[in-house]
């Protein structure tokens, strides 16, 4: 019976992914399905941290950030965790040997998220991108390459750009919440008050230069995980191209977003591009 538990389970995180993320949704629908439930397990994780540290306002968030770390520890050790979320997480671990100091780097970023608001120098910047985002392009790359670790050296510094360009890019999207709702400011030297045409060019720029290396590894990934990387690819990169064509004030007072008409064209779009082997 308990097949049917983690069964139940992995459906769990399915339902966070869809219901969190329409977007990152479409994409994991897009993997083959011996791989689909792994990276919803993932997404299951790293949301509800997310979640913790973004919305839970009025409780305990660093208790809540230090419960939710134990109680996975603790699933670690037992097999097993009456926390869906934690019990499907934990055997994706297990069976795609994703390594301690991915989760403990994932969860220092998002700890910081309680008590730093300001990221003033590039060193910080970057540690921060590291853990809240590139680990997590390692987590699916372990995944998506099952145990070839040759394959997985190969691929792991494209992995994490392509982690780095997505959280970017939702910084930049999200760069009015994060300054007025949450008080946090990522870009070093850059807020609302100094945000101008000039600042988003340079941070476009880097962006466009994490795609183009990651780029180059979603050719080489393997069949089961290609076509899925690349629609969520295009679908930030469309997001991208937008917020380079928003004037850089009405980024910082509304959200950007690719309409769900434009989604479905994306994905017609790579669906070709993928069968006529363009990637």
């Amino acid at each position: 019976m308990k097949q049917l538990f983690d069964d139940v389970s992995f459906k769990c995180s399915k339902l966070v992914t869809k219901n969190y993320s329409t977007s990152f949704s479409m994409a994991v629908y897009m993997l083959a399905p011996s791989i689909r439930d792994a990276i919803y397990s993932v997404y299951g994780f790293v949301r509800f941290a997310d979640e913790i540290v973004d919305s839970f306002h009025g409780y305990d968030k660093e208790n809540l950030i230090n419960d939710f770390e134990a109680e996975y520890y603790k699933a670690m050790k037992s097999g097993i965790s009456l926390n869906p979320i934690l019990n499907s997480f934990q055997q994706t671990v297990k069976e795609y040997n994703i390594s301690d100091d991915m989760i403990q780097a994932f969860l220092k970023s998002m700890k910081l998220d309680l008590i730093k608001s300001d990221y003033h120098s590039r060193e910080e910047y970057n540690e921060y991108i590291y853990g809240s985002a590139d680990v997590v392009g390692l987590m699916c790359l372990k995944v998506f390459v099952k145990g070839d670790e040759a394959k997985y050296d190969q691929l792991k510094d494209q992995a994490m750009r392509l982690g780095s360009a997505f959280q970017k890019v939702n910084f930049l999207r999200d760069l009015k919440d994060d300054n007025l709702l949450l008080n946090r400011n990522y870009f070093p030297g850059i807020d609302l008050k100094s945000f101008n045409e000039y600042s988003k060019k340079a941070i476009i720029e880097e962006i466009e230069e994490d795609f183009r290396i990651a780029y180059q590894g979603i050719r080489k990934l393997p069949l089961e995980a290609k076509f899925g990387v690349y629609t969520a690819y295009v679908y930030y990169k469309k997001l991208l191209k937008k917020l380079a064509h928003t004037p850089c004030n009405e980024i910082g007072n509304a959200r950007i977003r690719v309409s769900n008409y434009s989604k479905a064209g994306l994905l017609a779009q790579s669906f070709v591009s993928y069968k006529l082997k363009l990637v």
